[in-house]
């Protein structure tokens, strides 16, 4: 696992800690957001990995990055993405569909009339491009295939911020935010603005309790692949070996909340599983 120094805002674990902590929190959210969305803000509620779990048991839920609802006003979810994988990339239209889904449902009362659903914005911020156009931001919103030019507004926005991209013409300040977000060191800092922003970033890096958190998760992950691997042992034969890893694998992460692309790639790297098997073994055993 990577040092908490040499984290970058795109590792969740260093996101989270920012967003949440107690004197830079807010004033980070409202950077980005005004950076991302070119607008001031007013009260902001911002909870870091809010999950919305499914209907029962046996429906998908979601973990959600960084939560902010602006009362009275819009949900936003962040959601940094690293994980490139080919299967991982063609499906980040229906993940996003269905964050959507999830947060509506969330957030319209029963019997409530469906013009108090608030308008939602989903942005993921990735270090590679989704869809293959070399562009920085990409931005879909529905609309009529038949009259392009028909007013249609849902209240549904989804944002791709793709770090490296060169195409479009996005503000300067939200470049050097997504270069920095990938790489965030102080040469990356280029504005006086992003440079406050990393002294804060910096500060949460070198935060005592923010160091005794990583290691904590750092030993929860220790202890996941460990007693994975000692409860595979036990079951006497190779296939058991393999199934019983991978069951307290799954168990032991659920234990301690970690997310489903977080728990893939554990099984990845101590299963010898492919993507796929991960994905099902997932399903299967959660």
């Amino acid at each position: 696992m990577k040092k908490l120094e040499d984290m970058n805002l795109v590792d969740d674990f260093l996101m989270t800690s920012l967003i949440c902590h107690q004197e830079y929190g807010d004033r980070s959210v409202r950077y980005m957001l005004e950076c991302i969305l070119n607008r001031r803000f007013g009260k902001l509620t911002v909870v870091p990995q809010r999950v919305m779990c499914g209907a029962d048991p046996e429906k998908h839920g979601i973990r959600m990055d960084v939560y902010i609802d602006e009362n009275d006003g819009e949900i936003i979810d962040i959601e940094p993405d690293q994980n490139d994988g080919k299967a991982d990339v063609k499906a980040v239209p229906r993940r996003n569909r269905f964050y959507h889904a999830k947060i509506d449902s969330a957030n319209l009362a029963a019997g409530d009339d469906y013009s108090n659903l608030r308008n939602v914005v989903v942005i993921f911020i990735t270090t590679y491009d989704p869809f293959g156009l070399d562009r920085m931001v990409y931005t879909v919103k529905n609309k009529c295939i038949e009259e392009s030019d028909m007013p249609y507004d849902d209240g549904a926005v989804s944002l791709f911020l793709y770090t490296k991209g060169k195409k479009g013409n996005p503000p300067e300040e939200l470049k050097s935010l997504l270069h920095y977000m990938e790489n965030s060191i102080e040469e990356n800092a280029g504005t006086d603005s992003l440079k406050v922003f990393h002294h804060m970033v910096t500060a949460v890096k070198n935060d005592g309790e923010v160091g005794l958190a990583y290691m904590k998760s750092v030993e929860i992950e220790k202890r996941i692949r460990e007693e994975g691997r000692e409860e595979g042992r036990e079951e006497g034969h190779r296939d058991g070996v393999r199934i019983g890893r991978i069951q307290e694998i799954v168990r032991l992460s659920r234990r301690f909340n970690k997310s489903d692309e977080e728990i893939i790639q554990i099984l990845l790297e101590e299963t010898g599983l492919g993507e796929d098997q991960a994905r099902d073994a997932l399903k299967k055993y959660s």
